[in-house]
């Protein structure tokens, strides 16, 4: 049994590909969005966090990536010590401490340091993004 003929075979075909076109472009401009504010909202001292944003396209741009790669990122987001939020921030330090800062070339006494969220904001704008874009894709 045969449906449809061969031009609602190549109008389907060419419909598909222009759909999967538009998801790569979604895709792709997410990530380049979730990397740009991300970077933008990232505190800047040495600019080693804002320098560590990463992207990468995979999949010929179904799939996207965007990391920190930065050691102490978590930190900057979350917060230390008395400060600490989300993950561990319950089983963070509740006292002053004392560590050398060889930046300063002193000892320094702390109780934490504020978070100042980079990530998480630039992540819920990304989400805002593929969502709109999406829904007017299914139009």
């Amino acid at each position: 049994m045969k449906i449809g003929n061969r031009k609602l075979q190549s109008a389907v075909a060419e419909f598909g590909d222009q759909i999967l076109e538009e998801v790569r472009r979604i895709v792709v401009e997410t990530a380049q969005l979730i990397q740009s504010e991300a970077k933008a909202r990232a505190p800047v001292d040495s600019s080693n966090l804002r320098d560590s944003i990463e992207m990468e396209i995979f999949d010929g741009g179904l799939k996207a990536v965007v990391r920190v790669t930065a050691e102490y990122a978590i930190y900057v987001e979350y917060g230390t010590g008395i400060y600490a939020e989300g993950p561990g921030g319950s089983r963070a330090k509740k006292i002053p401490w004392s560590y050398f800062s060889p930046k300063l070339g002193k000892w320094v006494t702390t109780s934490g340091m504020p978070a100042q969220p980079y990530w998480n904001p630039a992540v819920d704008a990304g989400e805002r993004y593929f969502r709109r874009e999406m829904r007017r894709l299914g139009k």
